[in-house]
């Protein structure tokens, strides 16, 4: 199988080698691709040194799976390409989510929608990948009628600019700026850009991409907000039920969901932070209790490192699972 990943040199890039190594998916032949600025650059992965390519010469190469994390436009002009030539895309960019003829993929929640045809698959959001994910066993269970959701998301789903104003201002430096705003010490209500509704795109992704992965009819409220952590992305989350429940059985329907880690108890101060989730695969879950100013609601307080289980690992999950049901050749071409 000859596997090529675009925006190798990007955060998110980087990360998806190391789930690849990881995980040991295997490939005959591996493609770094990025823009033409980082052509020519060495990337050692595994031992062996990559030098980096331009798209079009991947696109020559006619690779089996393409994974893309480069940003949607890269995205919406390039992966028609690419699957014109034979190569199944899993996008990792806002592009195609919405595209009500591509599927949008949380593995553990509806990998079994996916069939050979589907050529293009998209990799939601990283703040929804971990909320849907604690919230698909307590739907099933309970049926969802209304979510209010608070993020407190790290610099990192910005980019390194953003790591690096960070760094910056750390310092006392004056440089670079991802935001309009300092971040050190500071919290910014504003995660991508504002929309004609008041809401950012980052709130509307919650909202749209929860319909689309679960359920419609769930009302759906965001605010989306930055802070000055590295480790991953956190949430505070308020859900109103059709049918009542009781905690217990919460915490075992959470706990028993492929994912899911259950970190719940304040008394001994064991709930999920950022640096927690930083690194790891999981989704943690924890603050689990009622809310007691309305009947048939929830809290809870999700945490997940965004690079990984939401964008690099959710990625190479779904090329897991075409794997699997051998929806890739993985003889090399």
């Amino acid at each position: 199988m000859k596997i090529a990943i675009v925006g190798a040199t990007g955060m998110v890039g980087n990360v998806m080698l190391k789930v690849l190594a990881e995980r040991n998916l295997p490939f005959t032949e591996l493609l770094l691709v990025a823009s033409e600025e980082s052509v020519g650059k060495v990337i050692s992965f595994e031992g062996k040194d990559y030098k980096v390519v331009s798209l079009a010469t991947a696109l020559a190469a006619k690779p089996d799976l393409a994974i893309f994390s480069a940003g949607g436009n890269t995205s919406l002009e390039w992966a028609p390409k690419f699957v014109s030539v034979g190569t199944r895309v899993i996008d990792n960019s806002s592009a195609w989510r919405m595209d009500a003829t591509k599927k949008l993929i949380v593995p553990e929640i509806n990998a079994n929608l996916l069939t050979e045809n589907d050529k293009i698959i998209a990799n939601p959001n990283c703040s929804t990948i971990q909320m849907v994910l604690a919230l698909f066993p307590l739907h099933k269970a309970y049926g969802i009628k209304r979510v209010v959701v608070s993020t407190y998301q790290s610099i990192t789903g910005t980019g390194m600019k953003a790591v690096r104003q960070l760094e910056d201002e750390y310092k006392g430096i004056e440089g670079i700026k991802a935001y309009p705003h300092p971040i050190h010490k500071n919290a910014l209500p504003h995660c991508d850009v504002f929309e004609e509704n008041g809401y950012t795109k980052e709130e509307m992704k919650l909202v749209n991409e929860t319909h689309k992965i679960l359920d419609d009819q769930i009302s759906v409220t965001a605010t989306a907000v930055r802070i000055p952590v590295v480790g991953g992305h956190s949430e505070s989350v308020n859900i109103e039920f059709e049918k009542d429940f009781d905690l217990e059985t919460v915490r075992k329907l959470l706990e028993d969901t492929k994912g899911i880690k259950v970190l719940d108890n304040p008394s001994e101060n064991l709930y999920p932070m950022p640096l927690t989730a930083q690194g790891k695969d999981d989704v943690f879950v924890g603050r689990i209790r009622r809310d007691f100013s309305q009947a048939k609601t929830l809290n809870l307080w999700i945490v997940s490192d965004n690079l990984r289980k939401g964008a690099a690992t959710n990625a190479i999950q779904i090329a897991e699972y075409l794997l699997d049901k051998q929806f890739i050749n993985k003889k090399k071409k």
